[in-house]
């Protein structure tokens, strides 16, 4: 067997068994080590599966305390059936054990073979053969503890399986679907056409026994997998987890995956043009900043709902997606008198706000038809080439592509921890939002095509921050377009928002007078803004939903203040009173940009922070 698939089943049982211990610090470390790859497996009826532990699982469930992870079953029942391993035999003797001696162990004696009147009696050494080559240890021993305890005869079993409408030449039931993935490395194109060449054993199989899952041999172009979308947690889990995103029909999905290998990127220099509209330059890297930051939440009590910003730099993606989330949070449903306690969410359900978020972000930026998503593979794809520099990052993603909306979240599901933990989770997301939009469309959306993404100090541009928001990166914060005359019949075209966004922006630039926002980004959908001031993207945010329209005049209403980079230990509320206009003299230069921000759309509105210290 493939030890590389070998390996991945391993760590997929450990990461199922960290999963169901909520050790996610511990997850994130292990993924840095040792990255998610296409061939994961996520999913613990897959896992059952591959590893032949459905009876196991079955019989655990049965139990008045089952045990939560198959690591744990599988521990379980060898340490019960295993006992006198461990009294004092010979470590040497053990290994030295003959082939025959290791069949009779692992296998069936003759006696259990043979039908109870003797009139027909399966052949052992093929059987053997079988069993040794094709199925696992454990499935072995099961099959032998099965026997045993039964003293159902071979041919009985095999007469209940047709009865069952099996097939016998190596089945796979087809009500399940199969988690089957691509792996450029896992088998060469001379392994496969031997494979076909040989031919076929006919074998009976025992219930309960399956096949491991066959390899799909790895397409340059394009290869389509099929994924059983269901979270690596017990069956009740994911079925509730289904339920809250009305998916609980949805069983598979099918999402084209390729690598950004050494000849996509010679054809279409994805990796190089990627590099050009994210930095302007194929020489430049990702900082330590955006490395080490992805989206993860403040443990902070009353901030639970907030994502942690480590270092400046990639504010503005961060802020993009905390609008996003709360927006989940807060108007996911249709009741319109929101309890504040849903700014106090599990972590289950925030971590699904924040999958419906980056689905909502990527499938916009695809409009409203598609999107990518980018995951690390663990290992290059290429090796670089003439006027690039590796940042060991872009060099290792595998690209999958969804064309439903349905399949996309469902596959987010099954992803999320490497956009929540990381280490690399805002990049992912960016690469991610600019593939989905795609790189010739986002370079026409700018002004100036030259134009980049991430600025020379590692800040978010505004067109990446239109691109979260909108779907599209355009340069500007006005609604429409604007024509530019400058002279000699040369006219200039500047593009801006094209409709009402759901996520709204107020700028201190407006205060300054340097740009003007529009109606579609300053009165959104929701009523939820990105703060843009000199160098940096925080959230504002209001549980009131009507608050978004323009009929605010006389009113009192609160607004809630977040900055994953400030280290808030407790919510900053502030309370807006337009009924009260103030005067020039207290908007002076120590006046918060916050508060300028606030009243380019609420002029000369008081603004009470109570008590805590303005944000600067």
């Amino acid at each position: 067997m493939d030890e590389s698939f070998v390996e991945e089943v391993a760590l997929s049982l450990v990461r199922e068994f960290l999963s169901r211990k909520h050790s996610k610090k511990t997850i994130a470390v292990m993924d840095q080590e040792f990255p998610c790859s296409s061939r994961t497996i996520n999913n613990k009826k897959e896992l059952c599966r591959v590893l032949h532990l459905h009876s196991l699982y079955k019989e655990n469930k049965a139990k008045g305390k089952p045990l939560k992870t198959l690591l744990e079953i599988m521990t379980n029942y060898f340490l019960e059936h295993h006992e006198t391993d461990f009294s004092g035999e010979d470590h040497a003797h053990r290994s030295a054990v003959s082939e025959s001696e290791t069949q009779d162990r692992y296998g069936v004696s003759r006696n259990e073979f043979q039908e109870s009147e003797g009139s027909s009696q399966v052949n052992v050494e093929v059987l053997s053969k079988t069993l040794s080559t094709i199925c696992n240890i454990s499935a072995a021993e099961k099959l032998r503890g099965i026997l045993k305890t039964s003293r159902v005869s071979v041919p009985k079993m095999l007469s209940e399986r047709e009865e069952r409408k099996s097939v016998s030449t190596c089945p796979t039931d087809s009500s399940e679907k199969s988690l089957e993935v691509s792996d450029p490395h896992r088998h060469s194109g001379s392994e496969t056409e031997k494979t076909e060449k040989s031919p076929k054993k006919h074998v009976r199989w025992f219930p309960g026994l399956r096949k491991s899952p066959t390899p799909t041999h790895y397409k340059e172009d394009q290869v389509k997998d099929v994924l059983e979308l269901v979270h690596a947690e017990d069956e009740e889990t994911a079925g509730e987890v289904s339920k809250n995103l009305d998916l609980a029909t949805l069983s598979t999905l099918e999402v084209a995956s390729e690598a950004i290998d050494i000849s996509l990127a010679k054809v279409r220099r994805t990796v190089i043009e990627l590099k050009n509209v994210l930095f302007g330059s194929s020489l430049c890297c990702f900082s330590e900043e955006w490395k080490i930051q992805s989206f993860t939440f403040d443990n902070t009590p009353p901030l639970k709902y907030g994502i942690v910003q480590e270092k400046g730099g990639p504010c503005g993606v961060l802020a993009a997606v905390q609008a996003c989330v709360l927006q989940q949070l807060i108007f996911a449903d249709s009741n319109s008198n929101k309890d504040p306690c849903c700014l106090q969410p599990l972590e289950v359900h925030r971590t699904k706000c924040l999958t419906m978020a980056i689905a909502g972000i990527l499938w916009r930026a695809g409009g409203n038809e598609k999107a990518v998503v980018a995951l690390p593979s663990g290992r290059e794809q290429f090796t670089p080439l003439g006027k690039y520099k590796a940042d060991g990052i872009l060099e290792t993603l595998i690209l999958h592509s969804a064309t439903g909306y349905e399949d996309l979240i469902a596959f987010l599901q099954q992803a999320i921890q490497q956009f929540e933990t990381g280490p690399c989770g805002c990049i992912l997301l960016t690469v991610s939002v600019i593939l989905s939009r795609s790189i010739n469309l986002v370079r026409n959306d700018f002004d100036v095509l030259t134009n980049q993404l991430i600025g020379s100090n590692g800040y978010c541009t505004q067109e990446l921050v239109n691109l979260l928001l909108t779907g599209k990166a355009v340069s500007n914060v006005f609604n429409d377009v604007m024509y530019l005359d400058s002279g000699n019949g040369n006219i200039t075209m500047l593009k801006g928002i094209t409709s009402r966004s759901d996520i709204g922006l107020l700028s201190v630039f407006e205060h300054y007078d340097v740009c003007q926002v529009g109606s579609y980004l300053k009165s959104p959908k929701y009523p939820i803004w990105l703060v843009g001031s000199e160098n940096h993207f925080s959230v504002l945010f209001c549980l009131e939903e009507d608050l978004s329209d323009d009929c605010t005049t006389g009113r009192r209403f609160d607004l809630c203040y977040y900055d994953g980079l400030a280290n808030q230990e407790e919510e900053i509320r502030l309370t807006v009173d337009t009924t009260q206009v103030c005067t020039e003299g207290k908007q002076n230069d120590h006046t918060s940009p916050v508060e300028h921000c606030i009243r380019t759309k609420w002029q000369g509105a008081v603004i009470d922070w109570h008590g805590t210290k303005p944000i600067f």
